[in-house]
This record gives structure tokens, C-alpha cells and sequence, in this order.
């Protein structure tokens, strides 16, 4: 792994070109986040369009996560087989079409319609950017650039915090969904038109990926002790942010601290703010002491769930700066995620890093899924067993939000248990 890094760059890598594959394959990562988050911003008024309760409400942003988790193992394989260009292509042109369908949708089926087609277009993008960086840059830059496109790519979250927040309160539905779609559309004319899977001359396709050879392939990933960390990994770190930013910030900020529209921006453009200035030091760190990168995962978990029992436990509503604070670091949850894949790109060759790395974000995504379903679950049952008169009670609310501290302990579990597999294959500096 040492020696890789310290390898002088193949012809074609780290050039201008390279860069600018980059930037446009960060700006489709970017489009994606704003519509992955979009609906996350619009849940309230959501609720009234639709007339639902919690658990319907968080149907929407369920089947999304859902269905961009199903998703990733066969995005993995396909685009191993035929390229970023042509996945994150597609996958724009699908974001594009489920929001012009949430636009139109009057009725719950309708718009849960309109976001299995955002997931089902996100979910061919972030991996297929992903398998962009090795192939146009050396490997000791894999790392920090790796981390920066997540966290530059998570700036789209603001898309969602202000412009489309904002047009949303001064036009309506119809009108700021329908802007996030022409968004999609051209990021998808956008990598249609520059981005290229290789330098030329490369060729980094898997042709030979028929059903048997996917399924071997497959079998090879799941075998790898580091693809099985790298799921551990980002299961643990990822769902507390995406939680928060996909379905149940808004609400939370609003009902159960109390907090102005004015105020919930501030916090949520902070939440992203945070992304960008944590990612860039985590990546550095992630590059330098790779056999650290386990201990830094499990350290900013318990840091998440540390700021989350601050916010559990202060009676009453906290104030404004307390907030603020914890949800920055609950933010730190995206970035961190990003040691999953640097772990899983260790171990694993080029030829299926595709499917490794589709594999490794079911993690996170899954155990987004279960934290998603459960705090609205729990605030459904809570609700009509009278234990408050109002849905979004803010006690209601501590106990809901409390229940992802088990998803964290089961995820922390799996980390543990593989971490110490990886260890015995591989060495004891190598996570």
C-alpha cells in the first residue's frame, strides 16, 4: 500500500484534464446532494401538501435512501462494466426525472414515486465519481482529493438550505422542484459532454463482466476483510448526518428546540460549512496514518453521539449556541464516512473497485434507512399511545432520537469484529 502511493503518476494523470474531469464529476456529486437533501428542506410543507403523519412522511425520504442503497452493488458491477461516463449520465437524467414527477405529484404514491427516482439517480452517482479519482490521479493524491469531492460536493446541501428554501417560501412547490430538476439536467449534459472514464490509452472497464464473472467478482469483494470493514465503517459513521440532513433536522430544529426559520438556516448552512473545513483536515490525516484510520472513525462516532446526549439530556430547549455546536459536530458524521472507501480502496484492486466501493455505501445508507424509519416509528407510537398531544412534541422527540444510539453500538460492533480480521490478514498496521 506504501509503495503505491509513493509511485511517480502514470502519463495522463494529475493533468489539467485530469482536473477538470474532476470538477465536473464534483459538480454532478454536487447536483446530486441537492437533490438527495431537497426533501429533507420541504418535509413540513410536505406534510400539509400531503396531509400524513410521521411514519408516511418519512416513507418519502425511505424508500429514497432505500432504493439508493439497493442500488449500489449493481451500479458497482455496471460501472465497472461500462464507465463513470455513461452511470453519471444516466443518473442525472433520472434525478431529473423524479423531481419533475415530486413537481406534479398531488397524492403520497405519486411523490414517493418522484423520490425513488432521485435515489434511484443518486445512487449512480457518488460511486461512479468515486472510480474517477483513481483513474486520473496518482495514488498519494487519491485520498485528500477523495475527501475533497465530498466535502465540495456536500456544499449542494446549501442549495437545499437557501436558494431552494427560499424559493420554496416565495413560489411554492411546483416552481422550486421543478429548478432542482433543470439543475439535474444540466449535470447530466455536463458529463455527457466532458467527462472520460481513463486518460487515453487506459482502459479501465471490466468487459469480460458477464452474470458469471459479476458474480465472481462479487464473491472476491465480499471475501476482502477490508470491503467487509469498509461497509462497518461507513454504516457507523455516515447515518447520524444523513439522518439529520435527509428527513429529521428540519422538524427536530423547529419543534423541538424551538428554533426561527432564520435560525435553522444559520444551523443548517453550518452543518455544512462544517463538512467542508472537517473533510479537508480528515482527509490529510486519512492520507498520512492509514493504519490510524479505524481509531479515527470510532473517535468522531463517539464525539456525534456525545454532542447528541448533550442535546437529549438538556431540560428544556437548549440555547441557540449549544445547537449550533452539536450540530456541527454531528455534521463531522459525512466526512468521516469518506474513511470507508480509502480503507476499501486499500484492499481491493482496481478491476472491482466499482463494485468494492458499491458495496462499502450500502453500509451507510442502510443503517440511514433504519434510523429514518425508526424515529418516525417511534414518534407515531408515542403519539398514539397519548404519551404527548402533539406529534413533534419535543419529549416525543428525545426518545425518538435516542433510539439511533443502538444502530450506533451495533455498527460500532461490526467495526470492531472486522477491524481485528483485516488486522490478522493483512498486518497490524494496516487499519
Amino acid at each position: 500500500m506504501t509503495s503505491d502511493r509513493s509511485r511517480p503518476p502514470e502519463p495522463g494523470k494529475d493533468s489539467r484534464r485530469a482536473y477538470l474531469i474532476f470538477g465536473i464529476g464534483i459538480f454532478a456529486y454536487f447536483s446530486a446532494v441537492a437533490q438527495r437533501t431537497s426533501f429533507g428542506v420541504a418535509s413540513v410543507d410536505a406534510a400539509e401538501r400531503f396531509g400524513t403523519a410521521a411514519s408516511a412522511l418519512s416513507l418519502f425520504s425511505l424508500m429514497q435512501v432505500l432504493v439508493y442503497a439497493a442500488l449500489q452493488i449493481p451500479v458497482g458491477v455496471l460501472v465497472d462494466r461500462f464507465g463513470s461516463r455513461t452511470m453519471i449520465s444516466a443518473g442525472a437524467l433520472l434525478m431529473t426525472a423524479g423531481q419533475v414527477q415530486l413537481a406534479l405529484a398531488d397524492t403520497v404514491g405519486e411523490g414517493v414515486a418522484g423520490r425513488v427516482l432521485v435515489g434511484a439517480g443518486d445512487a449512480a452517482t457518488f460511486v461512479c465519481v468515486m472510480r474517477l479519482i483513481p483513474a486520473w490521479f496518482s495514488a498519494l493524491r487519491v485520498p485528500p482529493l477523495t475527501q475533497f469531492m465530498g466535502v465540495v460536493g456536500n456544499l449542494g446541501q446549501l442549495v437545499s438550505v437557501l436558494p431552494f428554501a427560499w424559493l420554496l417560501d416565495l413560489t411554492g412547490w411546483f416552481p422550486s422542484f421543478l429548478g432542482l430538476a433543470a439543475l439535474a439536467l444540466l449535470a447530466a449534459v455536463l458529463s455527457a459532454a466532458v467527462l472520460r472514464n481513463a486518460p487515453a490509452g487506459v482502459d479501465v472497464l471490466n468487459r469480460e463482466l458477464g452474470l458469471r464473472r459479476t458474480g465472481q467478482v462479487l464473491r472476491e469483494s465480499l471475501a476482502e476483510p477490508g470491503t467487509r470493514l469498509g461497509f462497518w465503517v461507513h454504516f457507523t459513521t455516515q447515518f447520524a448526518g444523513n439522518t439529520f440532513v435527509l428527513m429529521w433536522g428540519y422538524p427536530y430544529l423547529e419543534y423541538a428546540q424551538g428554533l426561527p426559520d432564520a435560525t435553522i438556516s444559520l444551523v443548517m448552512t453550518s452543518f455544512v460549512l462544517t463538512n467542508l473545513a472537517v473533510g479537508l483536515v480528515l482527509g490529510g490525516l486519512t492520507a498520512r496514518r492509514p493504519e490510524r484510520r479505524v481509531r479515527l472513525a470510532l473517535t468522531v462516532t463517539a464525539c456525534i453521539f456525545a454532542a447528541w446526549a448533550v442535546l437529549l439530556v438538556w431540560p428544556g430547549t437548549a440555547p441557540a449556541a449549544v445547537v449550533l455546536t452539536a450540530v456541527c459536530v454531528i455534521a463531522i458524521s459525512m466526512p468521516a464516512s469518506m474513511i470507508a472507501f480509502d480503507v476499501t480502496r486499500s484492499f481491493n484492486p482496481a478491476r472491482r473497485s466499482g463494485t468494492a466501493m458499491g458495496i462499502v455505501n450500502v453500509g451507510g445508507f442502510t443503517a440511514s434507512v433504519l434510523a429514518i424509519f425508526l424515529v418516525g416509528f417511534v414518534l407515531d407510537l408515542l403519539y398514539a399511545a397519548g404519551f404527548r398531544d402533539e406529534l413533534y412534541a419535543p419529549d416525543a422527540f428525545r426518545i425518538a432520537v435516542a433510539a439511533q444510539f443502538l444502530i450506533a453500538a451495533g455498527g460500532t460492533a461490526g467495526v470492531l469484529v472486522t477491524a481485528r480480521r483485516v488486522r490478522r490478514r493483512h498486518g497490524s498496521g494496516a487499519v
